[in-house]
């Protein structure tokens, strides 16, 4: 599965921004898709993810009630939707597809076998 992110950009402090996420080679089906980002000098940390067939979501309690992860009916697309962006939203933003992860396992990076190559976000105060 190759993964293209997109939709990166800058946004003032309160906007909103909604990134893309398209596999191709194959759909997500039976697939967790998770969304990771990194800021300059920190960790790449979870943000959220879908598990695609039921649509079942987690997220981060750092972006709960702000952020929205959906994918698309024909499971191709996966996106999130960040609302009421703050200044610490700002990080390249990735990815993130994996079919072999259990739920205890969602929020760490090491599950995921497919990457996307980054989108980055940056949000001015």
């Amino acid at each position: 599965v190759q993964l293209q992110a997109s939709g990166g950009g800058l946004v003032q402090a309160g906007g909103s921004l909604r990134l893309s996420c398209a596999a191709s080679g194959r759909t997500f089906r039976g697939y967790y898709v998770g969304w990771f980002r990194q800021a300059p000098g920190k960790e790449r940390e979870f943000v959220g993810t879908i598990r695609v067939n039921s649509g079942h979501t987690y997220y981060a309690d750092s972006v709960k009630g702000r952020f929205t992860i959906s994918r698309d009916n024909a499971k191709i697309t996966a996106y999130l939707q960040m609302n009421s962006l703050k200044p610490e939203d700002t990080a390249v933003y990735y990815c993130a597809a994996g079919n072999r992860i259990i739920t205890a396992m969602v929020s760490f990076p090491a599950p995921y076998d497919y990457w996307g190559q980054g989108t980055q976000v940056t949000v001015s105060s």
